[in-house]
């Protein structure tokens, strides 16, 4: 799809619009509702993610400007105040979905495949599916085997998996993986993406040998 993310904060816009454009999206970054409006007059445009909290106009008042056009784009904002007002607000300005920082990568990208789903009615897409070797992750029913056999993997895991199953032989750091893994101002450590790593490689068994440690870098998936 071709999306549109006007978010403000310079870091979490840079982390998004990476692991959507790896989510094979094409992506228009703005920082702010005017250069937002602006852009979504363009073409092609299938769904805004919209901030709430913008600097010069809210994302509310954008989210209206673009239903007074006539606009069928779909909206999703993006807030961190969570009371039914914000949320009623957000629906009333001509919102489709609205989604709460701190929130996982993988929840937004599943709320887009929602979104899209929706847009074309009756039709039906391939699911998603990433493998390697005998490791099969399907995104669509978040279902994770190895040679056919189901592994229940916690969210986090599930999210460091499907990491490594988009980088396969690339090796990756620490701070790489707690950027697309762990949801946005979580404080964690580096440290944590260790402990996470030994919970999934002891999950998936022997193909957890996959997962090799980089040393004083990171961890790669080996694609051999």
């Amino acid at each position: 799809m071709h999306l549109l993310l006007v978010e403000d904060d310079e870091r979490l816009g840079r982390v998004l619009k990476r692991l959507l454009e790896e989510d094979r999206h094409v992506v228009d970054l703005a920082t702010d509702g005017e250069t937002g409006l602006d852009l979504a007059a363009g073409d092609g445009i299938d769904v805004v993610i919209l901030d709430v909290g913008l600097p010069d106009i809210s994302g509310i008042e954008v989210a209206q400007r673009l239903r007074r056009r006539g606009t069928a784009m779909a909206i999703l904002m993006l807030t961190a105040r969570d009371t039914v007002g914000d949320r009623v607000a957000g629906l009333d300005a001509g919102a489709d979905d609205y989604l709460v920082k701190p929130f996982a990568f993988e929840e937004l990208a599943a709320r887009l495949r929602a979104l899209s789903r929706r847009a074309e009615p009756g039709t039906r897409r391939p699911e998603p599916r990433l493998v390697a070797g005998p490791i099969a992750l399907d995104e669509t029913t978040r279902r994770v085997t190895v040679k056919g056999t189901p592994v229940d993997l916690s969210p986090r895991e599930f999210s460091l998996l499907e990491c490594f199953l988009r980088h396969p032989g690339q090796t990756l750091s620490r701070d790489q993986l707690l950027d697309q893994a762990w949801p946005y101002s979580v404080a964690v450590t580096p440290n944590a993406v260790d402990a996470y790593v030994h919970y999934l490689r002891t999950k998936l068994g022997a193909a957890g040998d996959r997962v090799e440690t980089v040393r004083g870098v990171g961890y790669r998936l080996s694609d051999a």
